[in-house]
């Protein structure tokens, strides 16, 4: 058990990505609502924000902001200010998926875009790190790089999945999720 745990905390985004689909499972299941398309969607794109956008970056925010040298240190990286700097982004990523998670089709681009950007940057970073000083680099940052590049398109294509099926309705039904 405690090995799982350790692999669990080892690979947050992921565990908090399956977090997110079981809550939203969970959702649908513990509903009356009809089940189309739209809202099986949305259901999904809403737990998605709330646990691998919005957990997810309010835990980067806690750890960045209040134990900036040990992950300074974890990561290879001399402790600096900017460790802070990266954990109030984080805090304000957090707080936009948490309002999208509940809001419009635009309010939840715009918090996939920001911390899709984010991630991707600091995956190339790590990639560009890895070439010129490859020893610095822990294992356990493999997983964290693959994530960063997987985690934000999981987004995109829940996204692009909630646009679809919810132009397929009337302006009415629409305004009623």
């Amino acid at each position: 058990m405690a090995s799982f745990i350790q692999m669990a905390l080892d690979h947050f985004p992921i565990t908090l990505l399956l977090l997110g689909f079981l809550a939203a499972f969970v959702s649908l299941l513990s509903t009356r609502r009809q089940r189309n398309a739209e809202r099986v969607a949305s259901t999904l794109l809403r737990w998605f924000l709330v646990f691998s956008v919005g957990l997810s970056f309010l835990t980067s925010f806690v750890m960045h902001s209040f134990f900036g040298a040990t992950v300074a240190h974890a990561i290879g990286w001399a402790p600096s200010p900017f460790q802070f700097e990266v954990g109030t982004a984080s805090l304000g990523y957090a707080l936009v998926a948490f309002l999208a998670a509940f809001g419009s089709l635009s309010l939840r681009l715009a918090a996939l875009v920001g911390p899709a950007a984010f991630l991707w940057g600091g995956a190339a970073g790590r990639l560009i790190q890895a070439q010129h000083v490859p020893a610095q680099i822990p294992g356990y940052l493999d997983s964290m790089l693959a994530a960063n590049l997987f985690i934000p398109l999981v987004g995109f294509v829940l996204l692009a999945w909630q646009a679809k099926a919810q132009s397929r309705r009337s302006v009415f039904a629409r305004s009623r999720l």
